[in-house]
C-alpha cells in the first residue's frame, strides 16, 4: 500500500538577492531591494506590461472626461489586505498622495491634480488643473517608486518618515516574525489574494503564486552563493558575478535566464548641498575626465554583458540621443583640469561612498577615485554595505559631520526612459531625490515634456534637457549593463520584466 501523501507539504524557494533587506518602506528609499520586497507584500493599480503598455491590475474599470481632466478609477471585487480588511478608494488616495510626495513621476503628476475625490468604496476620481499624459505612465511605472496601495492608516505616515505597519495587498505576506537583517527575510503565499484573469506579462497580469514560501537568503560572497546553488542548498541567485558566469553555465543543474532584457545604466550621482559639487564647473570637469569603459571593464568586464552609451535615456529606447554628449566621458584631463580650475577648487576632500557586498557596485567607486585624483582632486572613499550607503545618502549634513558628497549606483533600464520617469534628472531643490540638484531650468523641461503628447516634440524636449545636464550635471551615466539570473534547473516560470518577481514561479520536487 502506498504511502499517504503530506497534506502539509510545502514548497519553499531559497533566493539569494541583490542586497540584504534592512529597511521596509518601499515609499520611502528607492532601493531595488526594497522595490523587490514592495512588489512581494503589495500591488498597484496599474501595471507595466512585456510590450510598456500600462494596464489595469487592482483597477477593474476606469475612464476619463472629454476635456481630460476628470479620471475615474473603480477597484476588482476580491480586492484585501493581509489583515482581512478589505481594499478602499480611501486607501489608494491617501497611498497615491504618499507615493506623489516622493516619486519623481508622482511629484510631476501631482502638480496637475487638482482635487482627488472618494465616490463610494470601491471608485474614486481624480481631478485635474490641466491634462497630462503622466497619469497611467505614474500609477503604473514599474520601478523605484512604484505607486504601491498601502491601508490608509500606513499611506498617512508622513512621507519623510518611515513606515513602521507592514501589513500589504499583494500576493506575499511578509513575515516580521521571521526577519532577521543579515541572516533572512521569509515571505508565505497569501491565501485570500485575488490575482487577474489574464495571464503575466512583465508587472501585468494575473499574479499567480505557485510557492508556499520564499525565503531571501543573505550570502554576500558571490562564489558563496554559486556553490550552494550547484550544492542544491539554494534555488535562485538575483545577480550573480559576471566572472561566475561560465561556471554557472557548465554545472548540468543550473540555467542562465534573461530575467531584464532592457538592462541597467551605472551612475555617479552628486550632493550639490556642499563643496566642491555645489559648483556646476566642477561637476562638469567629471563630465570630462570620466569614461565609460573604465567603469564597465571593472565592474563587469566581460563585453557580452555591457555596452557603452552616453544617452542618458537609454540606448535602443525611443529617447536615446547623444545632444550635450558627443565630447564628454572621453577623459579628457586637460579639459577636466580647466573646469576644476574656473570652479575654483581648492583641494577640498571629496567624500566618495563606496558600496562593497554588491558585485555589480563595489568597483565602480574605486575607478572614480582614481580619475578624479588624475585631474588633481582629493578623494576620501569611505566603504560600507550597500544599506548603510542608502541609510547614509539620504543625509543633508556636511561631508565631514557624517554627510556626503558623492556615490554610486545603478538604476534599472526602466525607470529611466524619459527626463519624467527618471529621478536622477529630478532638479527640485529639497523635493528632488537624494543629491538634491535645484535648477529651474531643467525644471521647466521636465514640465514641458509632462505637458507634451507630440513624440516629435517630446524628442526635442529629452535632447534640450540633456543638454542642460551637461552645463548643470545632477549625475554621470557611466554606461549600460545586463545582468542574468542564476537557478536551479528545477526552477520554471521565472517572468522577464524590470524586477525580479516570484508569481508564476514553480520549483520541481517541493
Amino acid at each position: 500500500m502506498a504511502a499517504p501523501a503530506l497534506a502539509n507539504a510545502q514548497t519553499t524557494l531559497h533566493a539569494v538577492m541583490q542586497s540584504d533587506l534592512k529597511i521596509l518602506d518601499p515609499i520611502w528609499t528607492t532601493a531595488y531591494i526594497v522595490r523587490n520586497y514592495g512588489y512581494m507584500v503589495y500591488d498597484t493599480l496599474f501595471a507595466m506590461d512585456a510590450k510598456g503598455d500600462i494596464k489595469p491590475q487592482m483597477v477593474d474599470t476606469y475612464s476619463v472626461s472629454a476635456d481630460n481632466l476628470t479620471w475615474t478609477f473603480t477597484l476588482r471585487d476580491g480586492l484585501l489586505f493581509h489583515d482581512g480588511a478589505p481594499v478602499t478608494s480611501e486607501d489608494c488616495i491617501a497611498s497615491i498622495k504618499r507615493w506623489g510626495a516622493r516619486d519623481a513621476v508622482g511629484q510631476m503628476l501631482m502638480t496637475f491634480v487638482k482635487e482627488m475625490k472618494v465616490v463610494d468604496a470601491k471608485t474614486f476620481t481624480i481631478s485635474l488643473n490641466a491634462a497630462t499624459g503622466l497619469m497611467l505612465q505614474g500609477l503604473g511605472k514599474p520601478s523605484s517608486n512604484p505607486a504601491f496601495i498601502m491601508p490608509k492608516r500606513v499611506a498617512d505616515t508622513p512621507p519623510n518618515e518611515q513606515i513602521k505597519d507592514y501589513i500589504g495587498s499583494g500576493p506575499f505576506v511578509f513575515k516580521t516574525d521571521e526577519w532577521k537583517p543579515g541572516v533572512k527575510a521569509v515571505f508565505v503565499k497569501f491565501d485570500k489574494y485575488k490575482p487577474r484573469s489574464e495571464p503575466p506579462s512583465a508587472m501585468a497580469g494575473g499574479k499567480v503564486v505557485k510557492l508556499d514560501r520564499v525565503e531571501w537568503i543573505v550570502m554576500t560572497d558571490q562564489q558563496t552563493a554559486v556553490n550552494a546553488l550547484k550544492a542544491g542548498e539554494i534555488d535562485f541567485i538575483e545577480q550573480p558575478s559576471i566572472d561566475l558566469l561560465p561556471e554557472i553555465t557548465k554545472s548540468p543543474d543550473l540555467k542562465l535566464v534573461d530575467g531584464n532584457p532592457l538592462g541597467y545604466q551605472y551612475a555617479f550621482r552628486f550632493n550639490v548641498l556642499h563643496k566642491p559639487f555645489d559648483n556646476p564647473k566642477i561637476r562638469q570637469a567629471l563630465l570630462y575626465a570620466f569614461n565609460q569603459e573604465d567603469f564597465l571593464k571593472a565592474t563587469i568586464g566581460d563585453p557580452t554583458y555591457y555596452k557603452e552609451c552616453k544617452a542618458l535615456f537609454v540606448c535602443g529606447m525611443p529617447f536615446a540621443s547623444d545632444a550635450g554628449m558627443t565630447d564628454k566621458l572621453e577623459s579628457n584631463f586637460k579639459k577636466a583640469r580647466e573646469l576644476l580650475k574656473e570652479g575654483g577648487y581648492d583641494g577640498e576632500p571629496v567624500v566618495l561612498l563606496q558600496s562593497t557586498d554588491l558585485g555589480t557596485l563595489t568597483n565602480l567607486a574605486p575607478v572614480a577615485k582614481s580619475l578624479m585624483e588624475k585631474i588633481g582632486m582629493k578623494v576620501d572613499m569611505q566603504s560600507m554595505d550597500w544599506q548603510t550607503v542608502v541609510a547614509r545618502r539620504t543625509k543633508k549634513d556636511a561631508p565631514d559631520k557624517g554627510g556626503w558628497n558623492a556615490m554610486l549606483t545603478s538604476w534599472v533600464a526602466a525607470d529611466i526612459l524619459n527626463p519624467v520617469s527618471s529621478a536622477f534628472v529630478n532638479a527640485s531643490c529639497d523635493k528632488a531625490p537624494f543629491g538634491w540638484p535645484c535648477d529651474p531650468e531643467l525644471e521647466k523641461l521636465r514640465a514641458d515634456f509632462a505637458r507634451e503628447i507630440d513624440p516629435a516634440k517630446q524628442k526635442a524636449i529629452v535632447d534640450a534637457v540633456q543638454v542642460r545636464e551637461a552645463e548643470y550635471p545632477t549625475y554621470i551615466n557611466i554606461g549600460q549593463w545586463y545582468q542574468p539570473y542564476a537557478m536551479r534547473k528545477t526552477i520554471t516560470g521565472v517572468i522577464a520584466a524590470p524586477v525580479a518577481v516570484f508569481w508564476n514561479v514553480e520549483k520541481a520536487g517541493g
